[in-house]
């Protein structure tokens, strides 16, 4: 899976005309946008009838909404049978295609003018005629592009998400539409976090939607104080060699609680004030500082979903003995790798090799000619190749 080097100053006709600077700077998490012609006469890689059989995978994760005379009705898959295509008003929605496409991975990363820490998946949507999820709003940047058919959108700011109550999805009470679309294969839609919308198909149609993650604070916080928590136990209590180095530098964790000199008591019952005032000391002595954040972030953000599979070569070439003369290093398209602090992060490991700039190229172009990889030292040919056997990577001629 390999990515070309996005020039964030240049005009794109994926933004409509807009370069990336420009669009991030007036678009991003403030207002949609309509993108006609996003791509030209764009054909989608998978067809409706394969994004049906993916619906019936077990590793595919899906969801069947209804709409008729006894409301809404969602349904998770897999799905052995599904309605008939002549039957109105079903959408059949797909996550996380872009790991199970090759094309849709590529389609995906289209959009790496925007951090990998940001964007999460592709999903495919396919519809029969009056076919939508109902008016909603979404916590989470979206691009909407219209693969096939035909899709009416109706988009609305306004404050108030009041939620219909007892449906099994989140439909809106009182949805004021301002703004509507139809979008045509090519055109694509954005919009940021809580713009109201509602779409529905007109025939049978097939949309792709590019989804951004959006952490909550409460989310982080409880993360990086987990990573914390791991790390003064792998430093301080269970294996101290467990990461190579201090994780939490500066802090001394290895002594013991001491309370000599402390009186009897009549209180047996009652937590000692010195007790609460030392594990308070002791927590201050712990940096949250970027090291700690960086390491939590990149295991995190890499972390793959249980539908990530991969398929490893029938003989895979070794690396750290002879590097090819030609070809390349290609990531897997399920592969996360990123990288902050120092360090290399790959599907939710810390890397063994020392971080470089090579590496660095790696993950930001996600392959790497030969003669990039003939570069590295011992150690990263050597972690290259635990990579090529499990499938994380491959090589390409």
């Amino acid at each position: 899976m390999t990515t070309d080097a996005i020039d964030i100053d240049q005009p794109m006709a994926l933004l409509g005309g807009l370069t990336p600077q420009a669009f991030m700077r007036d678009y991003w998490q403030r207002k949609p946008l309509l993108i006609p012609q996003a791509i030209p006469g764009f054909t989608p890689s998978l067809s409706i009838a394969d994004i049906k059989t993916l619906a019936r995978r077990e590793e595919a994760e899906s969801r069947l909404v209804t709409h008729g005379e006894r409301g809404w009705t969602m349904k998770r898959g897999p799905f052995k049978r599904l309605p008939a295509a002549s039957q109105p008003n079903w959408t059949l929605l797909v996550q996380g295609v872009d790991l199970h496409d090759d094309a849709t991975a590529e389609l995906m990363r289209r959009f790496r003018f925007i951090s990998d820490a940001r964007l999460d998946d592709a999903m495919i949507s396919i519809a029969t005629d009056g076919g939508g999820v109902g008016p909603h709003d979404d916590s989470y940047d979206v691009f909407l592009l219209q693969a096939h058919g035909r899709r009416r959108w109706r988009v609305s700011q306004q404050a108030d998400r009041a939620l219909v109550p007892g449906l099994p999805l989140k439909i809106l009470d009182d949805f004021r539409p301002e703004q509507e679309f139809t979008l045509e294969p090519g055109d694509m839609l954005y919009l940021p976090p809580h713009a109201c919308h509602d779409g529905v198909a007109i025939g049978d149609c097939m949309t792709i939607s590019i989804g951004f993650r959006v952490p909550s604070r409460a989310v982080l916080a409880r993360g990086l104080l987990e990573a914390a928590a791991d790390q003064v136990s792998a430093q301080f209590l269970d294996d101290p060699g467990l990461y190579g180095q201090p994780c939490l530098p500066g802090a001394d964790l290895s002594g013991l609680y001491e309370d000599a000199g402390t009186s009897a008591t009549r209180q047996p019952a009652a937590l000692p004030e010195a007790l609460i005032a030392s594990t308070l000391d002791t927590l201050r002595q712990v940096r949250l500082d970027q090291a700690v954040a960086a390491r939590f972030l990149g295991q995190w953000l890499t972390n793959l979903p249980d539908s990530a599979l991969f398929d490893p070569a029938d003989e895979a070439i070794l690396l750290a003995e002879s590097v090819p003369v030609d070809g390349r290093l290609v990531l897997d398209r399920c592969t996360r790798l990123m990288y902050g602090g120092g360090q290399l992060f790959i599907n939710g490991e810390v890397a063994p090799a020392a971080m470089q700039a090579t590496l660095e190229t790696l993950a930001d172009r996600r392959w790497l000619p030969a003669e990039a990889v003939r570069t590295l030292p011992p150690d990263a040919l050597s972690m290259l190749d635990e990579w090529l056997e499990e499938g994380w990577a491959h090589w390409r001629d």
